[in-house]
């Protein structure tokens, strides 16, 4: 390390998971199989909605998106990480880490307005059926998706150089086994009260902001839901929420968890425990819950493969 102003820091140390050389490669088979199956869903799902003529709608646009973003998400974190179960010393550079701090920020804020806006979609398309058509045109739908990666990027880089602003000079350990904010805040031997103050306000603002659309969506359609007379009407209604309600259900509980309660509530190693499943399994769910919950995607999927068979036959 060398002394200096702001960073003395060339490079981080990743604690990682554990330390038990058996156990990092059983983890390193575990996550290995988690992300190819991530990578093969989240990729295969947006193949599926390019190539389906019935699934070019906002819902399934909006859905591409959400699998690209899960896809690059967990891509930022995962692969880094395979390598550092076969690694004895888990390193960093100080500017990859900047670089995977902001891109992590980045597809968290994407993936929380992506929800939300797939809750706007729902609402439109069920409370406002005759309208939908006007009312989320194909360059509404392109403007509101830039728009979510622009916001996203402008508050992943505010927080990132907020971050690697601070100064670095007691430790190079990091408590975790990716560059996170919340362990390189806890290493910084400068004053870090503005920026845990900008951590807070904004993933506070985003979280709250962007589940707020979602639960006043979700208000006024199963108020609409109800009013459906017919029982197989509402099982239909229902049945293009339920894959959406699950996402934004294990979503939004790990946010909550990790990045707004009370840090006296749990401790850092916690924090790192809950982030496997933040970061790594809930990028591979996703595609499997819109697979096997979403009649339309399954008959696409269907349609699909019996062409397939019949060009191989």
């Amino acid at each position: 390390m060398a002394k200096g102003n702001h960073s003395a820091v060339f490079e981080f140390i990743l604690s990682g998971l554990t330390d038990n050389p058996e156990l990092q490669v059983i983890l390193f088979g575990v996550f290995l199989v988690i992300y190819l199956a991530s990578v093969l869903g989240n990729l295969g799902l947006i193949v599926l909605i390019q190539i389906s003529p019935q699934l070019h709608t906002p819902m399934y646009f909006f859905l591409s998106h959400l699998a690209f973003v899960d896809f690059s998400f967990s891509s930022t974190v995962t692969p880094n990480t395979l390598v550092n179960f076969l690694c004895e010393v888990k390193s960093i550079t100080f500017y990859a880490c900047a670089i995977q701090v902001c891109c992590f920020i980045t597809f968290v804020v994407c993936e929380q307005y992506l929800l939300a806006i797939m809750a706007y979609d729902r609402y439109v398309a069920i409370c406002n059926p005759l309208l939908y058509v006007i009312l989320m045109p194909r360059k509404f739908c392109n403007q509101i998706i830039a728009s979510t990666y622009i916001y996203g990027f402008t508050v992943g880089l505010i927080q990132t150089v907020a971050t690697f602003h601070l100064s670095f000079c007691d430790s190079n350990v990091v408590n975790h086994f990716y560059c996170d904010d919340v362990p390189l805040v806890a290493l910084a031997c400068s004053d870090t009260h503005i920026k845990e103050l900008l951590l807070l306000i904004i993933a506070g603002f985003n979280t709250l902001c962007s589940l707020l659309i979602v639960l006043i969506s979700y208000f006024f359609i199963f108020f609409t839901i109800l009013r459906v007379r017919s029982a197989e009407g509402r099982q239909k209604a229902f049945s293009t929420c339920a894959s959406h309600l699950t996402s934004i259900t294990i979503f939004y509980v790990t946010i909550i968890f990790m990045y707004l309660l009370p840090k006296s509530s749990h401790s850092l190693n916690t924090d790192k425990f809950a982030s496997v499943f933040y970061v790594v399994v809930i990028p591979m769910l996703n595609p499997f819950i819109y697979s096997l919950r979403n009649q339309e995607v399954k008959n696409a999927l269907k349609r699909i493969m019996q062409k397939l068979y019949l060009a191989i036959k």
